[in-house]
């Protein structure tokens, strides 16, 4: 399969703008020699009048063809082999091992679409017969699904060039709930974008779909992703990125004539609080756990615990010493982009900076090389914490800032401090943990998922993860961007009162031919109409 390095629009490739841009090698600073044209407004034109016209019919198409859409797309992600694997460890700097587990994750997240579409219970179907003999007055038929909102506007991330990309965490479910998907393809792997956007557009052939179901544009700017977020046409937009980024788009979004929802996944410090009696008895254990989840990757996870909440306790010192000695060690790790690199340079820089703050480990120089970031661990009082909101922001990368705190008080006092994060980690024998149920309530208030003893990165697809969080780790707590759930940003409800049963969508027919879950007369379980 070769990169084409042009906009994919429908079923047909566009490259009007003789504006280029190159990929970029990370671990070696060089270029790559394929020429990516930058969406031209009229494309972007065209893109999105061939998903609203996609959306008529796609959206009315039986939820076991799209499932067998969802599908295809997996072959052919698989058939492209080890080019897709090679592409993306070039642009990207990650191990082809890595790479090969994110792409299994993500025909993973693609194939539970689509024994979700089979099983047909997302669309919450809901039916209240009619009572025509009721009094005072009649009750009327009333039945009630999820419906898809029309086409979705995707960007993808620079961290994940699959999972969160172009056939990632946005696409499949918008995909699965019967919206066509514009994706604005990530600048810092262009490549993969092609060639992952080249094997959605073929089982989108292969199945039948309609032309316009999926487009992708480039631009290593922000005019086409503002453009896309503007038209009238889209009904929706998934990010995930930065703070600065997604409130940008959410800031768009709202200023609409018909404002529309911006479901972006932002900042996150994902704190580590430890409490004593767990640090006397596992401080060793610990610091190898937390030194191994914070230079994960080089730091690049949305996960990475980027705050560590210890107690001047017995443990400390022995948990300080290991901590460091495992800092130290690590080796010099290549970033995924120059820009980001030195960003994280920038940002570690303004923490060490802050007053009462110290350089606590700072691994091996870097080789020079303005892609290869350092493992570092920032250390601070709690009380002075508790005073420099500065130090309760996001460093992307390496990074972690160990705050010690005098008491559980004070801990206590610089947790009740912090804004909405994705994840929280508890460190806690249970017996304390009993004794601290106070502190437990504050913590799962800020949180999207709450861990026991764990470390925050990884994230399991399985339809009890909650991956978002309170504002600013998420534009609405109220949904996820991982599992099954990730659908309920892509559809609305809509009742339909007194219609005809020929007129009714299948899953609301009296004999419904999908056999799926419905919720019959408010009952409280759900009963299998027809297997």
């Amino acid at each position: 399969m070769a990169i084409q390095g042009k906009n994919i629009i429908g079923y047909s490739v566009s490259s009007e703008n003789p504006r280029t841009f190159k990929s970029y090698v990370p671990a070696s600073g060089s270029g790559l020699p394929e020429q990516f044209h930058a969406a031209t407004l009229e494309e972007v034109n065209r893109a999105t009048a061939l998903a609203d016209k996609a959306f008529s019919s796609y959206s009315q198409i039986a939820p076991s063809k799209r499932a067998d859409f969802l599908c295809a797309i997996c072959d052919e992600i698989l058939a492209a082999g080890d080019e897709l694997l090679e592409r993306a460890s070039l642009e990207t700097g990650l191990p082809i091992a890595r790479l090969q587990g994110e792409r299994a994750r993500t025909i993973n997240q693609l194939t539970q679409f689509a024994d979700l579409l089979r099983e047909g219970s997302w669309v919450e179907a809901c039916i209240d017969t009619a009572m025509p003999d009721r009094t005072p007055l009649p009750k009327p038929d009333i039945r009630k699904k999820l419906i898809p909102i029309g086409p979705v506007v995707v960007f993808g991330s620079s961290n994940f060039p699959f999972a969160y990309s172009v056939a990632g965490v946005d696409t499949g479910p918008a995909l699965a709930a019967g919206n066509p998907v514009i994706v604005k393809a990530h600048p810092a792997h262009p490549g993969v974008c092609d060639l992952t956007a080249q094997a959605i557009v073929a089982a989108a052939k292969r199945t039948g779909m309609p032309d316009g179901v999926f487009s992708m544009l480039y631009d290593d700017g922000y005019e086409v992703g503002a453009a896309l977020v503007k038209h009238p046409v889209s009904r929706a937009v998934g990010f995930t990125g930065s703070i600065r980024g997604g409130m940008a788009l959410h800031k768009l979004a709202q200023e609409r004539a018909e404002p529309i929802s911006v479901f972006a996944e932002m900042g996150s410090v994902n704190p580590v609080v430890v409490l004593p009696e767990y640090l006397k008895q596992n401080a060793i254990k610990l610091a190898k756990t937390l030194a191994a989840s914070v230079t994960l990757g080089a730091g690049q996870f949305c996960t990475n615990p980027g705050l560590i909440f210890v107690t001047k306790t017995e443990g400390l010192d022995l948990f300080e010493e290991n901590y460091k000695k495992e800092i130290l060690r690590t080796p010099p790790a290549t970033m995924l982009t120059a820009g980001i690199c030195n960003n994280f340079y920038k940002l570690r820089q303004e923490v060490f900076n802050q007053s009462d703050v110290d350089a606590f480990a700072v691994s091996t120089e870097s080789s020079g090389l303005e892609t290869q970031s350092q493992a570092s661990v920032a250390r601070v009082r709690g009380k002075s914490f508790i005073a420099n909101p500065k130090l309760h922001e996001e460093v992307f990368g390496p990074f972690s800032l160990l705050i010690v705190c005098e008491n559980t008080r004070e801990l206590h006092e610089a947790v009740s401090t912090l804004q909405g994060q994705l994840t929280t980690s508890l460190m806690a024998e249970q017996d304390e943990a009993f004794r601290n149920l106070d502190l437990i309530q504050d913590l799962s208030k800020i949180c999207g998922r709450f861990i026991m003893n764990g470390v925050p990165t990884g994230v399991e697809v399985c339809p009890s993860m909650h991956h978002g969080g309170p504002f600013p780790s998420a534009t609405d707590a109220r949904f996820t961007s991982v599992g099954r759930h990730s659908i309920l940003r892509f559809v609305r409800p809509q009742s339909y009162q007194d219609w005809p049963d020929a007129l009714l969508p299948d899953e609301l027919k009296n004999d419904n031919p999908l056999g799926i879950y419905r919720l019959l007369n408010n009952e409280l379980s759900r009963e299998k109409i027809r297997s």
